[in-house]
């Protein structure tokens, strides 16, 4: 919850800054749901981007879904009707706490778990967008900086993850893919590339990285 409020109100704090007010914030939060994307869609629609120039940004910010989305279809394979909604609501920091198992309370359905954490997910989301669309209205500041808090976030994700792992293979292979992709492709290309090696050297180490487990 604090995490999401706070990386809201950098988000409303942003998109009021280029000229949208609160609602449009909402609106967004609760339609797009993609923190990273939402904050790079600011510049989009400040700069007049095209359609297509937003669909292929789109595709290289948001490409990472498509794989952790795939290791979820185990867990997610027995929710019936509410597999769209679970599957839309599925960020980064939901994935985060959906595949620590140890989270999960006993006695728990777990049907009920995963719906309940990712609505709670986004309904934090949403309201921090609105706070920060009405502080941004309220208060005028430099938000120069403030965009670097879903970097900050991703980074603090990691570490957590690193330091509750037994086996450190897939965060190593991870770092490995990523770096040589960044200089093999360059800052602009890299994503999907990586995204692709980090996908096959997880298939690859597999049985190493759960053996560790």
């Amino acid at each position: 919850m604090a995490g999401y409020i706070c990386l809201g109100i950098g988000f409303g704090v942003l998109l009021q800054s280029a000229g949208y007010s609160f609602l449009w914030a909402i609106l967004m939060s609760l339609t797009i749901y993609a923190g990273s994307m939402q904050y790079v869609a600011v510049d989009l629609l400040s700069g007049g981007a095209t359609l297509i120039a937003t669909a292929l940004m789109t595709l290289m910010v948001n490409a990472r879904h498509l794989f952790y989305g795939i290791s979820m279809l185990e867990n997610y394979k027995d929710v019936g009707k509410l597999k769209p909604l679970l599957a839309f609501t599925l960020t980064d920091e939901t994935y985060s706490l959906v595949c620590s198992r140890d989270l999960l309370p006993e006695g728990i359905d777990e049907k009920k778990y995963y719906l309940f954490l990712s609505l709670m997910n986004q309904s934090y989301w949403v309201i921090g967008s609105a706070i920060g669309g009405i502080l941004g209205a309220a208060i005028t500041f430099n938000s120069t900086g403030i965009e670097f808090a879903m970097t900050s976030l991703f980074v603090l994700i990691f570490v957590e993850q690193w330091e509750s792992a037994k086996s450190h293979i897939p965060a190593c292979i991870g770092i490995i893919c990523t770096l040589g992709c960044l200089i093999i492709f360059g800052s602009g290309s890299f994503l999907i590339p990586s995204m692709v090696c980090i996908t096959i050297g997880l298939l690859i180490f597999r049985k190493g990285a759960e053996k560790n487990d």
